[in-house]
């Protein structure tokens, strides 16, 4: 939210000995004129109220000329250096407009209107050298919301969101129905872990305009971040006045996913904008729901979309991997697989889904060579040496297959009874096939 300049409404700062009383030429060898002595307007008078009239105008270009004369006759004067930065302001040019104002603020500290000016023009600029200011126009009009607010603003684009809660709590102190200042009050809340305050800030915000979305927006937010259940019907008020919000779709795509809606996740994502085309994020998050829907042929033509908009992702080759595995067609799982860990060779999801493959397809040893590949990057558990066990207990490589049950028995601890009575009648076996080859 950006401050923007406003017209000045009435000055505190009051220009002193400016017209002056021009006497008619002294004759030292006469006496003064008995006569009504004759006012002479001051010509720099002229020049100010020449530049006054032009800004009334807004033809701040006009006044610049006349401010800059009178300011070469008369530097010390705080009020045509704020005219001629206002000027600048208004004409954009702001490291014109900072000088001068500067230069007024020398002349005169305690002109709150060139504090405030200066601190506006800064805060989009540099929001850490508007904070000294804005400070300073908080001091002078204390009873005044605005220059909090923007003060407000400075600490937080300056890091100080202390600072800014302080700042915005007392403008909204002095106006209750300052829209803006509840909304940005709250978002400091959310960003300092104050989701609760947060809510009940935005809450107010939406009392005063029920369509306002920013405050729709951080409602979601806040209740998002509280987990609590009606942040689905507040991003979808928010979205209502915001529907090219992608991320604030997608978070509500996932919320109902969680929920185990996931007809209306799909429905939702349905709602982008007409002529939107799906994104790859879009068809990765619409496989992702019908897979859990166990729609496994859908999740793979919408994948297949999906690589064909972006054939060097690797999760989409490895979610259309997985896919595949899921419909038990191993040679494309196999396929897929591979492209993605030729993009992301270190992948363990990959890896461990390519082993699954190669051995529900009964390709015994690139399962075991999965395996090894696995076992570099993290420590083997009861579940990978079962798999072992089974795949040398196929191979006839007994040794190996009854060192692979034994310490599946040592990991699991009896968690899967079925396996572990597998195990002990394999090994069972397999000692008396060892006895015989002796």
């Amino acid at each position: 939210m950006r401050a923007r300049v406003r017209p000045l409404i009435a000055l505190l700062f009051m220009l002193g000995a400016i017209h002056s009383m021009a006497q008619t030429p002294s004759d030292t060898n006469k006496k003064p004129s008995q006569g009504a002595v004759q006012t002479v307007r001051n010509p720099l008078n002229d020049l100010l109220d020449q530049a006054q009239a032009a800004i009334d105008k807004n033809d701040f270009a006009a006044a610049i000329p006349p401010l800059q004369k009178f300011i070469a006759e008369k530097p010390d004067v705080a009020f045509a250096h704020f005219q001629l930065a206002y000027a600048y302001t208004a004409l954009n040019r702001p490291d014109d407009a900072q000088s001068e104002y500067e230069k007024c603020i020398a002349l005169g500290p305690k002109m709150a209107e060139a504090q405030l000016n200066l601190g506006m023009l800064l805060l989009d600029r540099d929001a850490k050298a508007a904070i000294a200011p804005l400070q300073k126009a908080v001091e002078l009009l204390p009873s005044q919301s605005r220059p909090r607010f923007l003060l407000g603003l400075a600490q937080e684009r300056s890091g100080d969101l202390k600072g800014a809660a302080a700042s915005f709590e007392g403008a909204s102190r002095l106006d209750p129905k300052d829209t803006e200042c509840l909304v940005h009050l709250g978002g400091i809340y959310l960003k300092t872990n104050r989701p609760a305050d947060a809510e009940a800030k935005f809450r107010a915000a939406l009392t005063l305009e029920p369509k306002s979305p920013e405050a729709l927006q951080g409602l979601a937010l806040s209740l998002d971040t509280q987990k609590k259940a009606e942040a689905t019907d507040a991003y979808r008020a928010y979205l209502a006045v915001q529907p090219q919000d992608a991320a604030a779709r997608s978070r509500l795509v996932h919320l109902l996913v969680d929920q185990g809606q996931g007809d209306a996740a799909v429905a939702e994502m349905g709602k982008n904008p007409p002529g939107r085309a799906p994104t790859v994020e879009d068809l990765k998050l619409k496989a992702e729901i019908e897979l859990k829907q166990k729609k496994t042929d859908a999740a793979i033509a919408t994948l297949k979309q999906a690589v064909a908009l972006a054939p060097n992702d690797p999760q989409v080759h490895g979610a259309l991997g997985r896919s595949y595995l899921a419909a038990r067609d191993f040679p494309n799982a196999e396929k897929e697989l591979k492209a993605a860990l030729q993009l992301d060779r270190n992948n363990l999801t990959y890896w461990k889904d390519l082993s699954s493959t190669y051995y529900l397809g009964g390709n015994c040893p690139a399962t075991l060579g999965t395996l090894d590949v696995i076992a570099k990057a993290e420590t083997p558990g009861a579940g990978e040496w079962f798999i072992r066990a089974l795949c040398y207990d196929k191979l006839m490589q007994i040794q190996p297959a009854l060192a692979a049950y034994r310490k599946f028995l040592e990991l699991d601890d009896n968690k899967n009874p079925d396996q572990v009575w597998q195990a002990n009648q394999r090994i069972h076996v397999l000692e008396k096939m060892a006895e015989k080859k002796k």
